[in-house]
């Protein structure tokens, strides 16, 4: 007989991950609060999260403290939390230039990490055999065992698929040949997705402070592609998380004085990127033209980087000032323009640098003055820095175990 509706376990599953999603959202809340927020009974929200901590799920933090001198009578309101030592998740990133796996806890702190280079002609076994022998090693230094693990989350940077022989179909990844794989070597439950996607939802998910208003955030990743990904109700946008790459696009200097390999005039991947500043500026290289660039290559255009150019620009070389000047206006109108098509409550930026010697705040403060002359001073105060560290970029792969292993499963090991 064919059966219609919801099932009990269905009900209870949502439930529950409603309660871990409010408490993700807005940290320590009471019984009484959830039970308003989720319009249901207190003796309901009890049952849910008394069971809950018994397993170790979530825990009772104490009574809330009141701002007002004079405590309300009635119950006492005891705050409950996720308890974010309940269990540990194993991130992997794999991007363009590195490969990254570490331990979190649930809330995102990082526990351990494993870092090593990648470029374009680096094997897929040489990553496979790296990612495999990292996870071994950090299980065995903390003397994890497999219960003690959520999963594995791994988020892949979209230009690698190719390098490690994943299709792509209609922009959609199949990652079924490197589940078997990684299966086949762990019993742990393993996830895959884009990393750009997961380290937005780093971004959200692993903040210190929560701020219970806060739904909707774009996230924009800065490389020798460009990436953009938007969410709503902090959860990413199916339309925007298939395609992160289609900012590289987009034409932001329709006077560009060159065509992309794509045939646009003035698309960001032609105007912003990396190798795009690096052509124009080689494109005026010279003793003379360039002295303080000239002399930090040593007269050798092929150690042109943007290391080197912003010394140059430190040391006022005209030529790099005025072309590195001109790309924070593009970036600056990149930005303003994803703003109001996107409309979201802030834009978080990650990997936007010159160099991993030069402070974060120190370009951002160059670049938020760019973007305030550009899109004036609204626009720049919606504009962040990503909170996720060069060296933790596995946070990303940790971010997708635990939404998709913990959050959206309410908690319960099993489907």
């Amino acid at each position: 007989m064919e059966q219609h509706g919801i099932s009990k376990l269905d009900l209870k599953r949502r439930n529950r991950m409603q309660v871990l999603k409010i408490l993700k959202q807005r940290g320590p809340t009471s019984r009484i609060d959830i039970a308003g927020m989720l319009e249901l009974t207190r003796a309901a929200v009890t049952i849910i999260t008394n069971e809950m901590i018994e397993q170790g799920i979530i825990q009772e933090i104490g009574e809330y403290k009141h701002v007002s001198e004079k405590a309300p009578r009635g119950r006492k309101k005891i705050l409950i939390d996720i308890n974010h030592h309940y269990k540990f998740a194993i991130g992997v990133t794999v991007e363009e230039d590195v490969v990254s796996v570490g331990l979190s806890t649930l809330a995102g702190d990082v526990l351990d990490k494993r870092n090593a280079p990648v470029k374009p002609s680096t094997d897929r076994r040489d990553i496979f055999d790296f990612v495999e022998k990292s996870i071994r090693e950090v299980m065995a230094d903390n003397c994890l065992h497999r219960g003690s693990i959520l999963g594995i989350g791994i988020g892949i940077f979209p230009t690698m698929y190719s390098q490690l022989d994943i299709e792509v179909t209609d922009g959609v990844p199949n990652y079924a040949k490197l589940r078997a794989y990684v299966s086949s070597l762990t019993e742990l439950p393993v996830v895959f997705d884009n990393s750009v996607k997961g380290t937005a939802m780093a971004n959200i998910d692993f903040l210190k402070t929560k701020d219970p208003n806060r739904h909707n955030i774009a996230f924009l990743q800065y490389g020798a592609t460009m990436h953009f990904v938007v969410t709503n109700l902090n959860d990413p946008i199916i339309s925007y998380d298939n395609r992160t790459g289609f900012v590289d696009k987009m034409i932001i200097d329709p006077n560009a004085s060159e065509r992309c390999g794509c045939g646009r005039r003035g698309c960001v991947e032609n105007e912003l990127t990396p190798q795009a500043i690096i052509r124009k500026i080689s494109a005026v290289y010279s003793d003379e033209s360039t002295p303080a660039l000239y002399a930090v290559t040593e007269g050798d255009r092929s150690r042109i980087d943007l290391e080197s150019i912003y010394a140059a620009y430190s040391k006022n070389d005209e030529p790099v000032i005025r072309i590195v000047d001109r790309t924070l206006d593009l970036t600056a109108v990149l930005l303003n323009n994803l703003y109001f098509s996107t409309n979201p409550q802030k834009i978080v930026l990650h990997h936007f640098r010159f160099s991993p010697e030069l402070a974060d705040d120190a370009f951002f403060s160059m670049l938020k003055n760019h973007i305030t002359a550009i899109g004036g001073s609204r626009v720049a105060s919606k504009i962040e820095q990503s909170i996720i560290e060069d060296k933790h970029r596995f946070l990303s792969g940790c971010a997708i175990a635990i939404r998709e292993l913990f959050f959206d499963k309410g908690g319960f090991d099993k489907n």
